[in-house]
């Protein structure tokens, strides 16, 4: 991550944001704050786990990360691919994610809000189902 991607309390940045941040670098999937902080624990970083969702979620507000929001409510993390609004198709087996550009959606959202009188609309979306190679095996 740039140092402009790095979280940030205000000014400057602090030792345990970096940590996150780099945990999050070296992820190769999504992983829950509570995997984060296991794998900093590990490696002797001394964090809270309150912590580390403070700082998960500043990244994922930044758009530094996507955050996913699973079948069962957890919330797991990893690096954007793109920096694009997107939306993801998860396997619900295997925790496979592809992410989507859907401008249907965006494009029907656009319209709901306005017919509601709503603006500055913002949305997430997933879509659980059963990848190809889940459902083959």
């Amino acid at each position: 991550m740039s140092e402009h991607e790095r979280p940030t309390d205000g000014a400057r940045a602090t030792r345990q944001g970096e940590a996150v941040a780099r945990a999050m670098e070296d992820a190769t999937g999504f992983l829950t704050a509570q995997e984060v902080y296991d794998r900093l624990r590990a490696g002797g970083t001394r964090i809270g786990l309150a912590t580390v969702y403070r700082h998960l979620q500043r990244l994922a507000d930044r758009g530094v990360l996507d955050a996913l929001t699973d079948a069962d409510g957890r919330v797991a993390y990893r690096r954007c691919s793109t920096h694009v609004h997107h939306h993801h198709l998860v396997c619900r087996h295997c925790g496979t994610t592809v992410e989507v550009h859907a401008p249907s959606v965006e494009s029907w959202s656009a319209r709901i809000a306005h017919e509601s009188g709503f603006s500055d609309v913002t949305h997430t979306l997933e879509i659980f189902g059963t990848c190809r190679n889940c459902r083959e095996r």
